[in-house]
């Protein structure tokens, strides 16, 4: 079985730790919320009894009771006709008012805080208008009838509208209709199949009487007239809530409860709300663990719904639908509740709602936290040994591919291993294997190139001195013989040279692992050096440029020397007399870069990677006495000291030549 296998296997077993916990808060959960329903119970029972108490003036409304419902107008009403800004509009849920036995006329109330509104819809189509010419002439009006305060003022008020067209219209006295009274007007809207009254009228209060009825012609029996409405004797008792009824019934209440008191009819007599203390901070507030524990309690809140009953709908608008003493879980507005109906003394209906959310939070947000901790945490262990053994295994995986790459059927060396940065024993070994497949790729190369360079390089000088030897032999005068001896002798020399060359390569890689290491200040070494470079060499413009300090690189400041000789020297050989030799020391991020800028001709094309090679070499004539080995010393140095060295065609300051580059590891 493979090790992620095994790891896999291993942190699945901590789940059962998780699985507990959740057992755990369901049973807590379920207890506490037997303890909660209890208590709602009693709260409730108090709260019905404070009901009582508040509203003992005004008797309950019975479901046969006629009654006109004024809900609370949230914004101020504009007496348009159309009814756009009435409560429940924007939410698609108008609470329209009608009689069963009325089907086609419909009607709002509302109530601000100067004026009580009237919105009234009739089913009428081809309404038969005021002839202003002819007043006395049959046309369809509205009748309204209130009375305010019943104990004190007995008398009703009684007001007509009518109107020749659709627009704005006033009430008039009914024995009278050419008085008018402006605290009852209104807007006459024709509409689809009918037409639509929005009106405002005095102030009326729960406990007063309002009716209206509509009248029209009869088309049948001429000079009679029909009506329909509400009841106009006795006048619909005006209900809505009660204000101080709320207000006391909010003292009496926790954070995150509701509560609901009803006439027996189902109008709504009280409505208080009191919202949870929202203890949340802003997304961009949270940090990463608190965002995860979050996201962990809202999945365990969802865990625990699961397990609960199903709850039922709650109609803030019928919550007399509720049977009495009833307790269990409700939803409204996508929230879940638990609660408690009791029923008045004078038997109105109270329903008291508590946020679920409050009860998980007494169930132990604390636990939760632990949980949602807990469950991260083993989250969090499992994702890190299943994405350490995948790692692991991707690296020996790639280091067996990098590896198995490197070697062609032959046996040979055919790519090599990327580097690894990282620091632990695979690090290691990878960066081991890349070490040797490097230096067997490139003995391997040097091997397959040396002997064709060796024999080029050799072949001239010896097909010289056999020419020369076999000249000798023939040469009759001694003049002819000395110049046959003199280049055989410098057949010679070259040999010498080359094998010389080739010694100093050899040595200089021997002299590696003896070559001490340490932190020095390349730019210090560079100024020095160039100005020593100047004072052997005044046939040359030889400058520095960059800093003179604070470029520290670790290596061996003899080998620096040295490399930087064998690119001076070099930059000499291609430099006209007089011309500039410009040497630069510049830091580019964490790297040291020195090059070696000579004016004069440039490179051939394609050879600018070739010339670090052995025995290449692009003076002019057949390069004798040169054996591109000075290139060769300056790669090795720069290979030796974790560097990079490169040859480009240049241009500075609108000189051309020729640039190299050392590119180097600083500190």
């Amino acid at each position: 079985m493979s090790l992620k296998r095994q790891l896999l296997l291993a942190s699945l077993l901590m789940l059962i730790i998780p699985w507990a916990g959740l057992q755990f808060v369901l049973e807590l959960d379920q207890a506490l919320r037997d303890r909660a329903e209890e208590q709602l119970r009693g709260q409730a029972r108090r709260m019905a009894d404070v009901t009582t108490a508040e509203l003992r003036d005004q008797p309950p409304l019975g479901p046969e009771d006629p009654a006109v419902f004024m809900h609370q107008a949230d914004q101020q009403i504009h007496l348009d006709g159309y009814g756009d800004d009435w409560p429940g509009f924007h939410n698609g849920d108008q609470p329209w008012q009608r009689l069963a036995d009325q089907p086609d006329i419909r009607w709002q109330a509302a109530i601000g805080e100067r004026h009580s509104y009237l919105l009234i819809h009739v089913s009428h189509p081809d309404p038969a208008y005021m002839d202003p010419a002819a007043p006395e002439k049959p046309h369809e009006f509205l009748r309204l009838r209130w009375r305010t305060s019943p104990h004190d003022n007995p008398l009703v008020t009684e007001r007509i509208l009518s109107t020749p067209t659709q627009g704005q219209v006033v009430g008039r006295f009914p024995y009278s209709l050419s008085r008018r009274d402006h605290r009852v007007v209104g807007q006459w809207l024709a509409v689809s199949g009918g037409y639509q009254v929005e009106l405002r009228l005095p102030r009326l209060a729960p406990g007063d009487l309002l009716g209206f009825e509509v009248v029209w012609p009869d088309s049948e029996h001429n000079g009679t007239y029909l009506s329909t409405g509400t009841a106009m004797d006795p006048l619909p008792l005006v209900t809505g809530r009660v204000a101080g009824l709320e207000a006391r019934l909010s003292t009496l209440m926790f954070p995150g409860q509701r509560v609901f008191v009803s006439e027996p009819s189902g109008s709504l007599v009280a409505l208080s709300k009191v919202p949870a203390p929202d203890q949340r901070r802003r997304f961009e507030q949270l940090s990463t663990v608190e965002i995860l524990e979050q996201a962990t309690l809202t999945g365990l809140r969802a865990l625990v719904r699961l397990y609960q009953p199903e709850p039922r709908l709650f109609n803030d608008a019928r919550p007399h639908t509720l049977p009495p003493g009833s307790a269990g879980l409700v939803q409204q507005d996508g929230h879940v509740y638990l609660l408690a109906a009791a029923v008045t003394e004078d038997g109105r209906q109270l329903a008291l709602m508590q946020s679920l959310d409050e009860i998980l939070a007494l169930a132990g947000s604390t636990l939760g936290s632990v949980i949602a901790r807990s469950v991260l945490l083993i989250i969090g262990v499992m994702l890190v040994m299943l994405g350490y053994a995948s790692w692991l295994s991707w690296r020996i995986t790639r280091l067996q591919r990098a590896v198995n790459a490197t070697v062609d059927p032959d046996g040979r060396i055919s790519g090599s291993i990327p580097p690894s940065r990282m620091s632990d024993e695979l690090g290691e070994l990878n960066r081991q294997f890349g070490h040797m497949v490097d230096r067997l790729q490139g003995y391997t190369a040097y091997l397959e190139s040396f002997s064709r360079r060796l024999s080029h390089e050799l072949k001239t000088p010896v097909a010289v001195i056999r020419s020369s030897l076999d000249n000798l032999e023939h040469a009759a005068t001694p003049p002819e013989q000395a110049s046959y001896r003199d280049r055989a002798r410098q057949a010679t020399d070259r040999l010498s040279q080359i094998l010389q060359g080739m010694s100093e390569a050899a040595r200089l890689e021997q002299s590696f692992d003896q070559a001490d290491l340490e932190p020095f200040d390349l730019a210090q070494v560079v100024a020095e050096a160039t100005a020593a470079y100047q004072t052997l060499d005044p046939g040359h413009r030889i400058r520095h440029q960059g800093p003179t300090a604070d470029c520290q690189v670790h290596g061996s400041p003899e080998l620096m020397v040295q490399m930087l000789d064998k690119l001076v020297d070099n930059a000499r050989d291609f430099t006209p007399a007089g011309g500039l030799i410009l040497v630069t020391v510049e830091r580019r991020n964490d790297r040291l870069q020195l090059s070696v800028f000579n004016e004069g001709s440039s490179l051939p094309r394609g050879l600018a990677g070739e010339i670090f090679n052995p025995f290449i070499s692009v003076r002019d004539g057949s390069g004798e006495g040169h054996l591109g080995q000075g290139l060769l010393i300056v790669r090795l140095i720069a290979d030796h000291h974790d560097g990079q060295v490169m040859a480009s065609n240049h241009v500075q300051d609108g000189t051309a030549g020729v640039r190299f580059e050392v590119s180097l590891p600083a500190l």
